[in-house]
């Protein structure tokens, strides 16, 4: 037979040892690089990493074929190690198909809609997708899900995680608990620590295999960038990827744009999330969509949903209501009215008739100073006289003087001064709500509370007056805001989640509004003040009320009655929001398409226009006409209406009313095992373990508990160096027992048990496939036997008298070295001759003899000579039948991709055709001299044909199959005649 490819479970002899291949990739300059560990007895469990064409030219580099297999013995109890070594291969074998294998098993309650991003991301020929959830319905959950299929794949050794500096802790602490993942943590602390760790040249991201990192580090740290530049990862995450994409508003967010397209370029995998993520604007989407897949859009002002359909998730509470009943309770939400006081009054008697001529006729986009001063007033006469004053600054150090204002300001400033905590209504309000309403008394660490305001100096006034008014020990408020470092952020978000901590309520703004699980120990939420933007309240609400809260979520909104006209307009328009934001999480979705302005921003100016304008009536009037073609549809199909709106009635009324949910299929194919359960494995994988530790004099330190499916073990050398390897906050202590279970429900209470005792680690971490003790008993099993040898079990019982079967592992990998198609053959012999009696697959044999449910004795006899020179002269043929059976497997995998590779191909010519036309028509319009068009046009033709010369390459590459399977020999299975 032809020399076998190399493919991951293929054992190689490089550099004068056995290695056992892992995972194939590819070099920053395109070489091939094979992943192994140390099969060798010197070298055993040492991971390598190995230039395939470095090492063949130096001609130390073998792959190993199945007929020089040699046959072993088994001397272990009820032939133990071989069932661990056929269940350790078997544990290696990737799934080849888009059913989920591992994700949905990860530690949490999955709901079915969570599962759909995964399936979606696998069906591709390569996982680019954006997850556009709304708030609080678990997208990182949804992104552990599909990475643990990608890791599961053998394609997620390397990952980097891309997040905000408030989401850094959380989201590896997601990862990590609910689905093994350790990322490291590159906080401002974490990156000085390791540059005192790591050789000063070099690469933190060739140091660390997965990472988590703020997009502000990255964007504003020059040797982070030029990192970012000669690395590659396996999958790539971007989270609230709104932030990165074109939106033309500075500097800031362009840098973040061009940080986000080079590391598109970096990953073969890219997952992006965001709740939020178009700003109504063709170009900014397009910008996103352009990241996962560069052939899609050939103009970025004007595309269909058919160009991009394929590349996003969207639903909304109301599409997944079904799912989330049995999880996540109603919300109750009310309106609180406070009545100003006399001191109040007379401030808003004032400003209603405030005149500011010389700033209102300076205003921008007819934002009134009159109005950005009631904003403040709304939310506090502190927040309010802070605004006087800075202004008052601002026009006394102008040159140009502006004698009006200043008057106006002057008079209004010591109304505003002599309001103190017992004449702020709202304040005592918000107090008769706590310890009244609510008879809360900061007594039970698991009722937290959650309170926030849009400005820093109501922040500060609640922080000083909270504690003391309701009696609250020093460290029960905290504040939570923008302008504090990542590290500090960190510990508050931190505290907040610990049972043990004093912390009671948390004062934040509105950093706090995206992302945060602030849920764990709070159900209630307190806007203090209501911000004028939809989005940002629908953000805030989700902060306590999303999937995992196991408590009805109690909102609360604080209004400020007031006799005065001017201020029963805001007060109006407030709750003409309230209403809203309701409506919304009911049957709309989107809170954003109620104005279709797409950004908090300019949601606030539009409102405050309605304000200026005295019009609550007209403003909801406008919300309910635009809102009003979106009642009855599916948001999934209508995200390009969220952005354009319906172009007519017609088109609103023709759309599908598919539920999004209902739109893609999931499969759940569970990995073909020997032992009935993980625990079965496990348990003897470790009197394995414990029996060759015993043999070298040394004890395994471990306590099982099989009714719990818990053990406790102590690591030994060689598991404790792959923990070594894992962020600090994250692994044990030296010598620190480990301490594991199956169950999904005792990691729950041990999470619930780390808040309750200030740890940011939990005592016991979930036991599942992906678990690095797991991962460690299935390396441990390749290795069972010497190298290049396969055990030979002599049955008594379950073959006929004289059968012999050998089972084979074949893959055949693509171009790319992922496998592609992966079989476990039963190559069948009726005795001692060389007629194959039947070719099969193997499950069926292991299910017929029941090989790890069953107990088969094992006489420990040696091979005799006459059985072992059969079974040499049998296996040559045994490997040619199963080298036809998988070539057979091979060939209707291909026929079966023909198909797509020809539609791929001619989706890409499509596109490219629709990118060249497209490029002609914008010089065709271009005034430039003609020298200038050309240089221009050449190198845009230039970039259009590389982009699709490489999107042409990997879908070729993807689609298309070595020519020979790589086969090894794993077991025999004899019956004496």
């Amino acid at each position: 037979m032809p020399e076998a490819v190399l493919a991951p479970g293929a054992r190689i002899e490089c550099r004068s040892a056995e290695w056992l291949v892992r995972s194939l990739g590819r070099s920053s300059d395109g070489q091939q690089v094979v992943d192994v560990v140390g099969v060798s007895p010197f070298l055993r469990e040492k991971e390598a990493r190995f230039l395939v064409a470095v090492e063949q030219e130096a001609g130390s580099f073998k792959v190993l074929q199945p007929e020089e297999t040699a046959l072993v013995a088994d001397p272990s109890p009820q032939y133990r190690d071989s069932l661990l070594f056929l269940e350790a291969h078997l544990r290696r074998t990737v799934p080849t198909d888009a059913a989920l294998a591992v994700g949905h098993m990860a530690a949490m309650d999955a709901l079915p809609y969570q599962l759909q991003p995964a399936a979606k991301a696998l069906a591709m020929p390569r996982a680019r997708l954006l997850i556009a959830d709304a708030v609080g319905l678990g997208k990182t959950l949804e992104c552990g899900i599909l990475c643990s299929e990608m890791i599961r794949r053998g394609r997620g050794k390397r990952i980097l995680v891309v997040t905000s500096k408030s989401m850094l802790v959380q989201f590896q602490k997601e990862f990590w608990t609910r689905f093994s993942i350790p990322l490291v943590r590159l906080d401002s602390v974490g990156i000085q620590r390791i540059r005192q760790h790591i050789p000063t040249n070099q690469n933190p991201f060739h140091y660390y295999d997965k990472a988590i990192v703020s997009v502000d580090t990255l964007k504003n740290d020059r040797d982070y960038r030029f990192y970012l530049d000669n690395a590659n990862w396996d999958i790539i995450v971007i989270d609230e990827c709104q932030n990165v994409a074109e939106r033309a508003k500075g500097a800031q967010k362009s840098q973040r744009a061009r940080l986000a397209e080079r590391l598109a370029t970096r990953s073969e995998t890219l997952i992006l999330l965001s709740a939020t993520p178009h700003d109504g604007k063709p170009e900014s989407f397009a910008s996103l969509m352009n990241m996962l897949d560069p052939t899609a859009i050939a103009d970025p002002s004007k595309y269909t949903k058919d160009d991009i359909k394929d590349l996003y998730v969207r639903r909304f509470r109301k599409d997944v209501i079904a799912d989330l009943r049995s999880s996540v309770q109603e919300r109750d939400a009310a309106d609180v009215e406070c009545q100003a006081s006399e001191r109040e009054e007379r401030v808003f008697a004032l400003l209603k008739d405030l005149e500011l001529p010389d700033s209102d006729s300076k205003a921008k986009a007819g934002q009134l100073f009159k109005t950005t001063l009631a904003k403040s007033l709304l939310s506090s006469p502190m927040a309010a006289l802070e605004t006087v004053r800075n202004r008052l600054k601002r026009l006394q150090a102008n040159a140009t003087p502006a004698p009006a204002d200043c008057a106006a300001l002057e008079e209004l400033e010591p109304l505003l001064a002599v309001i103190g905590a017992s004449d702020f209504s709202k304040y005592q309000r918000l107090l008769q709500l706590i310890t009244g309403d609510w008879s809360w008394r900061g007594k039970d660490p698991k009722d937290r509370l959650v309170i926030f305001t849009g400005r820093r100096e109501t922040q500060r006034f609640l922080m000083e007056h909270l504690a003391a008014d309701l009696s609250l020990p020093k460290g029960a408020v905290v504040g939570l805001d923008g302008a504090m470092a990542d590290v500090d952020q960190t510990r508050v978000v931190e505290q907040f989640a610990q049972e043990k901590d004093a912390v009671r309520i948390l004062v934040a703004t509105e950093v706090a509004s995206e992302g945060l699980n602030l849920h764990y120990l709070s159900h209630r939420l307190v806007h203090f003040d209501i911000p004028w933007s939809l989005m940002t309240l629908q953000q805030r609400n989700g902060r306590i009320d999303r999937y995992g809260q196991p408590m009805q979520p109690l909102i609360r909104y604080l209004l400020t009655s007031s006799r005065s006209e001017g201020m029963g307009d805001a007060e109006k328009i407030l709750r003409v929001l309230i209403r809203k934001d309701d409506q919304a999480q009911i049957n709309i979705g989107d809170p954003s398409v109620f104005l279709r302005v797409f950004d908090a921003e300019v949601e606030e100016e539009e409102i405050g226009k309605a304000f200026e304008a005295g019009d609550a009536e007209g403003l909801e009037r406008r919300m309910d006409a635009n809102a009003k073609p979106y009642l009855e549809q599916s948001s999934d199909l209508n995200l390009f209406a969220e952005m354009f709106g319906f172009s007519s009635s017609e088109e609103a009324e023709t759309a599908a009313p598919v539920a999004a949910s209902q739109s893609i299929a999931v499969e759940q194919r569970k990995p073909f095992s020997l032992y009935p359960s993980l625990w079965g494995y496990v348990d003897q994988a470790l009197g394995a373990v414990a029996e060759a530790m015993d043999r070298r004099g040394e004890k395994l330190d471990l306590r099982t508990f099989p009714e719990q499916e818990r053990l406790e073990i102590t690591p030994p050398p060689d598991l404790q160096r792959r923990y070594d390897r894992y962020p600090r906050e994250l692994r044990p202590q030296s010598g620190q027992r480990l301490v594991v279970s199956t169950e999904v429900a005792a990691l729950q209470r041990a999470l619930e048990q780390a808040r309750r005792q200030d740890s940011a680690r939990p005592e016991l971490e979930y036991l599942w496939d992906l678990h690095p003790l797991v991962d460690w008993l299935a390396d441990r099993g390749q290795i069972t036997f010497p190298r290049h040898c396969a055990p030979v079990l002599q049955l008594s019982e379950g073959l006929e008298p004289g059968e012999v079967v050998m089972v084979l592992q074949g893959t055949i990998p693509n171009q790319k070295g992922m496998p592609v198609v992966q079989e476990w053959v039963s190559v069948r012999f009726a005795g001692s001759g060389l007629n194959v009696a039947a070719v099969e697959p193997f499950a069926a044999v292991a299910e017929q003899l029941q090989l790890g449910r069953k107990a088969y004795a094992n006489p420990k006899a040696a091979i005799a000579l006459h059985l072992s020179q059969q079974l040499s002269q049998q296996l040559p043929y045994a490997v040619r039948q199963a080298d036809s059976y998988l070539n057979r497997c091979g060939q209707q995998w291909a026929e079966r991709m023909q198909p797509e590779l020809e539609a791929q191909r001619e989706r890409l010519k499509r596109l490219r055709g629709r990118q060249v036309q497209q490029l002609q028509m914008s010089f065709e319009a271009d005034q430039r001299p003609q020298q200038i068009k050309e240089k221009r046009r050449l190198a845009e033709q230039k970039a259009i044909d590389t982009r699709f010369d490489d999107h042409e390459r990997f879908v070729s590459e993807v689609m298309t199959i070595e020519p020979s399977p790589y086969l090894k020999l794993v077991a025999v299975l004899h019956r004496e005649a």
